[in-house]
């Protein structure tokens, strides 16, 4: 067979044993479960376990308070471009 073999268990080693199962599973990618009628499923781990958060940095070259400087500004103008999230009471027209 080989070292690459996906390693099949039985419905019942997989129900007693599951927490290895599972372990194994995200070490090598999956494992297979069969069933005594036959069917065959596959159990691997769901992708994506780091943080959306996790990004990678970029080198500003900046000089020691540029940051804070910027910060600041882009505080002070950068609402026009921010949508306004709070609704507003509709006005009443005044009638006449």
């Amino acid at each position: 067979m080989g070292d690459d073999a996906v390693k099949v268990y039985t419905y019942s080693e997989a129900r007693q044993r599951l927490a290895s199962v599972l372990e194994q599973s995200r070490r090598e990618g999956q494992v297979q479960i069969r069933r005594r009628d036959g069917q065959l499923f596959v159990l691997q781990p769901a992708g994506g376990t780091g943080s959306p958060l996790d990004v990678p940095g970029v080198t500003a070259h900046l000089r020691p308070g540029e940051l804070g400087a910027v910060l600041r500004e882009s505080r002070q103008t950068g609402h026009r471009f921010w949508r306004n999230t709070r609704r507003q009471p509709a006005r009443r027209r005044a009638r006449r």
